[in-house]
């Protein structure tokens, strides 16, 4: 697929999702590539028309990208609901649109901001568009390091093809990848998941397991882009 025009599909999606936000919003900000065009859309929306919104993070990368782009960053102790969030996902399947996501490393964090978000829109490319999850990309697993080869082994167990996500250090050398909880990432392959719920069911079971990155039922709306512009599309339909 042609990089640069995946890249203009994504940049729209996340700018017709920026334009759902209204001032006095409490706003989540996901993490990855294509939340950090909506993130820059915001900020262009914060500058240029006065838009006034505070904003929740969903890693340190992010507010990183807020701050600089001037917009303000506050926390769950000072707001425990927020009126709108966007995000990516790594996958999203038809109809459903049941979720894998995880792979920039804040799937934690990112659950949260959705379950505690009145409206969580996810914005994407049409490459992400799947009939059935796990098509392309693996299940984030967030685990705890204490253990966490015996965590392995119990995702192995629930069918899962376990991986722990590395940091290429050279060398021929290399270290666990790290999130901003002080987690790690297993990454487990399932190949083609027929019943999402059921997977996500034993994970949700599995101890030293902190949160799986299969969201389901959280996204109503997905802001689709592509060659002919952006689709949206919505649950059940």
């Amino acid at each position: 697929m042609d990089v640069m025009a995946q890249n203009q599909w994504k940049q729209e999606a996340a700018e017709a999702a920026a334009s759902l936000a209204e001032s006095g919003m409490v706003v989540g900000l996901g993490t990855g590539s294509t939340a950090e065009y909506f993130i820059k859309a915001i900020g262009r929306r914060v500058a240029e028309e006065g838009l006034r919104i505070t904003t929740i993070a969903t890693s340190e990368r992010t507010e990183a990208q807020a701050r600089s782009l001037h917009l303000p960053v506050t926390s769950f102790a000072e707001h425990t609901q927020i009126d709108l969030a966007v995000d990516g996902a790594d996958e999203v399947q038809q109809h459903t649109l049941y979720l894998i996501k995880g792979r920039g490393g804040a799937l934690l964090r990112e659950k949260i901001v959705a379950a505690a978000s009145k409206r969580w829109i996810v914005v994407a490319d049409e490459s992400k568009i799947v009939e059935k999850l796990g098509t392309l990309v693996a299940v984030p697993v967030e685990v705890v390091p204490f253990g966490w080869q015996a965590t392995a082994k119990k995702l192995a167990e629930t069918g899962a093809t376990p991986s722990l996500r590395l940091i290429e250090l050279g060398n021929a050398q290399a270290k666990p990848y790290i999130t901003d909880q002080g987690d790690y990432i297993i990454d487990c392959a399932f190949g083609v998941i027929e019943n999402p719920k059921e997977t996500a069911h034993h994970l949700d079971h599995v101890v030293g397991a902190v949160e799986h990155g299969l969201f389901l039922g959280y996204a109503k709306e997905v802001y689709v882009g592509g060659p002919n512009g952006v689709n949206i599309l919505r649950a059940g339909k």
